[in-house]
This record gives C-alpha cells, sequence and structure tokens, in this order.
C-alpha cells in the first residue's frame, strides 16, 4: 500500500467521466487513483489528503533572506526618538522627550510640528496612509486607514497631516464589543494618540501604512480599549510605589514603571491540511482528531533541531520584528510537535503590549506567505501540550532600578522585601481576579494540564525567599542561604553558580531570580489584561503597606522595625497563598481549598462573576483604573466572547459529525456489506466484526448529534451566568461525547475514506 509521505510524484489525467490520479513512490512504484467526475468518494477522502501530502513534500523553501547587520535593521521602521531629534524643532523634541521619559501631559502645541515631521518620515518610507491603531476587547488590533491627500481648490492635491489628526481620530464606535457601554445607533468612539508608544511603518506585499499607537474610548469618555486600562494602571502603580520609595528613604526617585516580557508559544500546521479542516478555520482548534501512534512522549521535539522550513519562516519573522524595533530574543521548538516558541527581552509594558499584539499579527501573517497556518489557540490539539504566554512582569525606574532584585541578600534588602511582600499579599487577596483576567473558552482546556498550571492561585518563592518570609513570620530575621556553586564533576567543564531556587512548572505565578511570571495567561490573549490586575493589586497593597509604614513611624516605631512588623503582618495573614510544591497534586488541590481557603476557578464560567464582585469593583474603581460601569462592560464582553466561542464550536461538531464522518463512515459501511455479501456467496466466513463496530459508532455518533442539536436550540436563561454554566456543563459534555464516538470511526474506517487531515498527517509533515 502507497504510503501517503512517500509520495514523489503526482498526475492528474481526465478521460470522459472519469479523474485518473496516478502516484509514484521512491521505489518508481506507481499506483492509480480513479473515481467517476461528481462523485463524491475520491474528492472528500483520501485523495485531497494525498495532494496535499505532495504538495508540502515537494515545496520549495522559501529562500532565506540575504542576512543582515542587526544594526542596520534594528526599529528602521519605527520613528525613534533618535529620527525625531533629526526632524524635529529642539524645543518641540525636548517636549516630546519630556512626556515620553516622565509621563507629564502632552503639550498639544507640539502636535502640528511633530505630525509633519512624521508624515514626511513616513512618505520617505513609501506610506500614502496612516492609521490609528488601537486595542478594542476581542484581544485583537484594530485600525483605520486615512491618506495624506489634501485635495486643493484647483484640483491639485497635497500630501498633508495635520495635528489634530495625529492627537485624535473618531473610528466608528458602535460595532465594537462594549458590554452595554454603547447602545449599537450611539456610534462615536476616539482614538487619543499614545506618545509614549512610537509609531511606526507596518510595510506589507500590498503597501506600507504609517501606524500610530492610540487609546481608544466612547464619547461618554469610558475605556473601550485594552490600552487606557494599561496606562491608567501603570499611574498607580507609579503613585503607590514613589510613596514606599519615599517612606524608605528615597529622595531622588524617577517614575515607577512595570515591564514585560511574555514568551509566545504558538503551533504551525501547513494551510494544505489546515484549509480542509472547518474547525481549524472557523473555530481555531481540532474538535476532532485521534492521536497519532506517537505523540510528544519520548520529548525528542522539545529544544530539537528546528526544521528547516520552520527555520526559514522564524527568521523571517525576526527580521521584521527587529525592523519593528521589538526585541525578539529566544526561538525553539516547543514540548509538542509541531510547536514552537518565541520570546522577547523585557521592555516597558505599555510598549511590550503593543510589541505583542504586533508579534502575534506578524506570526500569522509571515505564516501564510510560508505556506503555514499559525495558530494561536491555547489547546489546538487534543492530547499534547496547549500554548500559553508566559507573562514575565517586573516593577522598577531609572534610579532605584529593578525593585523586584533580591540581591545577593535578600534578608538585608529592605526595598525588596516589601514590594515582593506586597505582590504576595496582592495575589493572595485578589487570586480570584488574576484567574478572571485569563479566563477563556480556549484557555479553559489548558490550565491545569501537564504543560499548564491549575486554576488555584499561588505564589511560588524557592527555598531561599521562602526561608527569609518564614523567619519574618517567626519574627527573627537572620541571614539568606547562599546561592552556591554547582561542580559538575568534569575537569574541563565550569564550576557554575547556582540560583538561589529552582523553578516551579506547576505554579501560576512564580519567582523567577528578579521577576514574577505569570504562567497561567492564554497564548491568544493580549498581555493588557493581566498587566492591568498585577499593576491594580500591586498598587492596591503599596498602598497599604505606606499607611500600615507611616502609621508604625508615627508612633515612634524605628524604620526597620517597622518594615519587619508590616512584613509580618503580611506573611500572617496572606502566606497561605505561597506554596512551593507540586502544583498538579491532588492533595494541594484539596489543601489550597480546604485548608488554605483559596478558590479554585475551575472554568470561565466560574471565573468571570469574580468581575461583579463588591471587593473588586472598589479595587478598580478606588484606583481610578475602572469604573464600575467599565468593569461591568468587560464582564458582559468576554462573557458574550465565550458564550459564542462555545455555539460556534458546537455548530461545527454538529456540521463536520454530520457532512465530512458520517458519509465517510456509511460509505466504508457499505463497502464493508458489500464485501461481506460476496465473500459468503463464495462460501468465505468472513469476520463481520469490524463492520459491527463501524456501525454502533456511527449511530452512538449520530445520537450524540441529535442531543447536541437539541441541546444548543435552548434559549431561554435567566442570566448571562446561567447562560455560560448551561454551555459548560451541558453542550461541552455533548460535544465531547460525539468527539469519543468520531475519534473511535477514524481508528476504524479505511484511511482512503476519512475526510479530515489526520493529527498525524498535521503535526509531523512540515
Amino acid at each position: 500500500m502507497l504510503h501517503k509521505q512517500n509520495i514523489v510524484e503526482a498526475t492528474t489525467i481526465t478521460i470522459d467521466r472519469y479523474h485518473i490520479y496516478l502516484f509514484l513512490d521512491p521505489d518508481r512504484n506507481y499506483y492509480l487513483l480513479v473515481s467517476e467526475i461528481g462523485e463524491k468518494k475520491a474528492v472528500s477522502g483520501n485523495e485531497s489528503r494525498m495532494q496535499a501530502i505532495y504538495q508540502i513534500t515537494n515545496r520549495e523553501l522559501m529562500p532565506p533572506k540575504a542576512s543582515k547587520r542587526l544594526e542596520d535593521l534594528w526599529a528602521s521602521d519605527v520613528f525613534t526618538l533618535a529620527k525625531m531629534q533629526e526632524s524635529l524643532p529642539k524645543d518641540v523634541f525636548k517636549s516630546v522627550k519630556k512626556t515620553i521619559q516622565t509621563g507629564e501631559p502632552l503639550n498639544i502645541s507640539i502636535a502640528d510640528s511633530v505630525a509633519v515631521a512624521m508624515k514626511d518620515w513616513a512618505i520617505s518610507k513609501g506610506a500614502l496612509y496612516y492609521a490609528h491603531v488601537f486595542y478594542p476587547l476581542t484581544n485583537g488590533t484594530a485600525e483605520k486607514h486615512d491618506g495624506f491627500v489634501s485635495v486643493q481648490s484647483d484640483g491639485t492635491v497635497i500630501s498633508e497631516f495635520a495635528g489634530k489628526l495625529l492627537v485624535q481620530g473618531e473610528p466608528d464606535g458602535s460595532s465594537f464589543p462594549n458590554g452595554g457601554i454603547r447602545s449599537t445607533f450611539e456610534a462615536r468612539g476616539y482614538t487619543a494618540w499614545d506618545v509614549t508608544s512610537p509609531a511606526f511603518i507596518m510595510e506589507t506585499d500590498n503597501g506600507s501604512t504609517l501606524c500610530i499607537p492610540t487609546a481608544f474610548v466612547s464619547w461618554t469618555g469610558e475605556a473601550l480599549d485594552k490600552k487606557t486600562p494599561l496606562l491608567r494602571s501603570n499611574a498607580a502603580m507609579n503613585k503607590a510605589a514613589t510613596r514606599v520609595l519615599k517612606i524608605l528613604g528615597n529622595t531622588n526617585i524617577a517614575p515607577v514603571n512595570s515591564s514585560c516580557g511574555a514568551e509566545q508559544e504558538y503551533f504551525l500546521v501547513d494551510t494544505n491540511f489546515a484549509n480542509s479542516r472547518p474547525d481549524l478555520l472557523l473555530a481555531g482548534r481540532t474538535l476532532f482528531g485521534k492521536p497519532p501512534a506517537k505523540g510528544q512522549q519520548f520529548d525528542d521535539h522539545y529544544f530539537g533541531a528546528i526544521p528547516e522550513r520552520v527555520q526559514v519562516y522564524m527568521q523571517d519573522v525576526e527580521e521584521r520584528l527587529y525592523r519593528l524595533g521589538i526585541p525578539a530574543k529566544t526561538r525553539h521548538n516547543e514540548v509538542a510537535p509541531g510547536q514552537f516558541e518565541i520570546a522577547p527581552y523585557h521592555e516597558a509594558a505599555n510598549v511590550a503590549t503593543d510589541h505583542q499584539q504586533l508579534i502575534m499579527t506578524i506570526l500569522k501573517t509571515t505564516a501564510k506567505k510560508h505556506g503555514f497556518m499559525c495558530l494561536l489557540h491555547e489547546k489546538p490539539f487534543a492530547g499534547i501540550n496547549g500554548s500559553g504566554k508566559h507573562v514575565n512582569w517586573s516593577v522598577g525606574n531609572a534610579t532605584q532600578g529593578n525593585l523586584l532584585e533580591p540581591g545577593d541578600n535578600p534578608h538585608s534588602n529592605a526595598q525588596f522585601l516589601v514590594f515582593c511582600g506586597a505582590v504576595i499579599r496582592g495575589v493572595h487577596k485578589f487570586g480570584p481576579l488574576l484567574r478572571a483576567v485569563i479566563a477563556t473558552a480556549s484557555n479553559d482546556h489548558r490550565l491545569g494540564a501537564n504543560e499548564a498550571p491549575p486554576a488555584i492561585m499561588s505564589v511560588y518563592l524557592g527555598s531561599q525567599l521562602q526561608d527569609v518570609f518564614d523567619q519574618i513570620k517567626q519574627g527573627a530575621l537572620k541571614g539568606s542561604t547562599d546561592k552556591g556553586m554547582m561542580n559538575i564533576g568534569v575537569d574541563t567543564l565550569p564550576i557554575l553558580p547556582k540560583d538561589a531556587g529552582d523553578r516551579n512548572r506547576t505554579s501560576p505565578f512564580a519567582f523567577t531570580g528578579n521577576r514574577f511570571e505569570f504562567r497561567a495567561v492564554g497564548s491568544a490573549q493580549s498581555v493588557a489584561g493581566p498587566l492591568v490586575a498585577m499593576n491594580t493589586i500591586l498598587a492596591d497593597s503599596l498602598t497599604w503597606m505606606a499607611d500600615k509604614l507611616e502609621g508604625e513611624i508615627a508612633k515612634g516605631t524605628d524604620l526597620n522595625k517597622a518594615i519587619e512588623a508590616v512584613l509580618k503582618e503580611v506573611i500572617d495573614n496572606h502566606g497561605a497563598v505561597v506554596f512551593n510544591g507540586n502544583g498538579y497534586s491532588e492533595e494541594w488541590h484539596k489543601m489550597a481549598v480546604e485548608e488554605r481557603g483559596l478558590r479554585n476557578l475551575r472554568t470561565t464560567p466560574d471565573a468571570l462573576p469574580v468581575l461583579n464582585e463588591p471587593e473588586i469593583i472598589s479595587l478598580f474603581q478606588g484606583m481610578g483604573i475602572l469604573s464600575p460601569v467599565e468593569l461591568a462592560s468587560r464582564y458582559e464582553t468576554y462573557s458574550e466572547q465565550y458564550i459564542l466561542s462555545i455555539e460556534v464550536e458546537a455548530k461545527l461538531v454538529i456540521s463536520i459529525a454530520k457532512t465530512m464522518i458520517y458519509p465517510a463512515a456509511t460509505r466504508y459501511l457499505t463497502d464493508l456489506a458489500t464485501t461481506v455479501a460476496g465473500l459468503k456467496e463464495i462460501g468465505v466466513d468472513f469476520d463481520i466484526e469490524s463492520a459491527q463496530t463501524v456501525a454502533t459508532l456511527t449511530k452512538s455518533m449520530m445520537d450524540s448529534v441529535s442531543k447536541l442539536a437539541l441541546a444548543l436550540s435552548s434559549h431561554d436563561f435567566d442570566s448571562t451566568e446561567a447562560h455560560m454554566q448551561y454551555l459548560v456543563k451541558t453542550v461541552r459534555p455533548l460535544m465531547d461525547e460525539v468527539r469519543k464516538y468520531a475519534d473511535g470511526l477514524e481508528g476504524e474506517v479505511a484511511d482512503d475514506m476519512w475526510p479530515l487531515p489526520t493529527y498525524q498527517e498535521m503535526l509531523f509533515i512540515k
């Protein structure tokens, strides 16, 4: 039998009413497949898959681009401070630079000068249009393109870009998710120039566009986007952090900002396969698929040699990122076959968030050029690792440095202990909020599995810091355990300095040396929501600590004693959130809930209602980050997205099962019945067990499809929460039931009749 992976040549001939397909293997053996024109058997079965494999295995690689110096590529498509300095009057440049570096209000009077310089630079790069780029509540990117064209009275045109057009735009605000903030007939929305995130040129095969990062708000002033709350949260955190730093004795304090470095995991599937999978096209994940004999159990893909075609793709992605000033640093194979990762250096949170959106866009658009579909869904394939986006988060400034840097002696680093203690308090008080901001239908498939942390929010500190905080709890802070050195036992290998603690991949919120890593964020998500939550809970804790420290000092307590007292209160009241053990274990799940009082919000319908809780509403309102109306809009928007996601998947399950899998199964069953009958006529007693299995699985699948269709038709719900709970408890299990029988059929139906590209093909053929 011809192995699909070994096709080296394929020819199609049409004679009368027949298609004749001729395949050649490496041993020069020929194979024929004949189908009648109009007959669906070959077209919907193995024929399309064989043609896809042929196209993939005979595809010519895109040649890697000529190597260029990083210095020549770097930020060449970004309107950087250096380019501003070259093109702006000195006083205008100083004003813009001051706003960017210190956060002072923008001087609107300079907008015209900046707009002209920005336009001239963009035109020199081939741009005829500009776009205000913003980030609505869809986790995606939105943009409205306008031309620089200005028609004159004599019919001629000039290129024009005024300051008022740079500062403010007006896209239609009615059709974006807003959670009830705006009625459909109320269309006005505004974009506002974010001077702290640089403008850039987005170059495509269709031309170049000047892209200007902006905030997006309604006519009534509410935030309709991801950027506005992030900027507010940075401001709140800066205010609280500055107050604490002053109490600790600092006088020269630069603005404090959060930083972010988000590791992005993704899958690549050849478009020849992806385009034959309606579930991948419309839902981003496979709703059917029998696991292949080999998956990831050998751990041979992780950090293995990057496939040649994939590396060419990666290099193309990285060049585009470097041109946009995005510091892509790391690339490698991830654990699952067909899975990869890209990770940038840390940047200021706002810029990092914009860059993260660009990374996702460029990963997907560049993949098309290389014949791939890039999958950012958290769990595109069952039975193997899904994809996350590990958000490395820290806070710091230009004068005090990284405020989460413990140094060699963390026990004596009061500044670090205060900020680390604030994080511990924040995660304990508002752990359910951290769970809510990473709650999506797709991330529910991943959380708690072997590659992702559980839904219970806990903090991992490592052995050294755990010991320090244990000493604080006991009221006797004496010292820190030494990091130590590691002698590998081979003379030619160096003695290595050890980190103060190991890493814990089962922790959703782990300290990793000089930052915290929020590991539970989903791969398709914007990092803005998690950053807003982390900045906000830190601002709240730092404000509480400042109040406590000032109170102790007012009573005459020595500063160091006051710090120790406040930290002891933190660890006494909030130390339950610290856990260094195995977050996957049943013992931890039981202990966390029953003994430590932590909440286990397993699903999105469990987690999202946290946004409606009084404590969370008060937190965001008190910090000036989200009003009650804005917070309610997030709940409504994200709930609607969950409902729509599940309903789309359920409809796809019904459609694929009825129109693709059922016909393949019945055709195979007919062939089996015909074969059995023919053999019986000549006296051969043929085993009919296979036919009975296929018949039973087919009937069971269609019975489940009927139950799913009936369940999906229910629309009588008392609340949005009730609707979500119905989907997770009733509809999702029925989808899984249909899949169970369909995947069983994939293991029984003849391969040349199976209509969907298989896991084996999609994961292993590149």
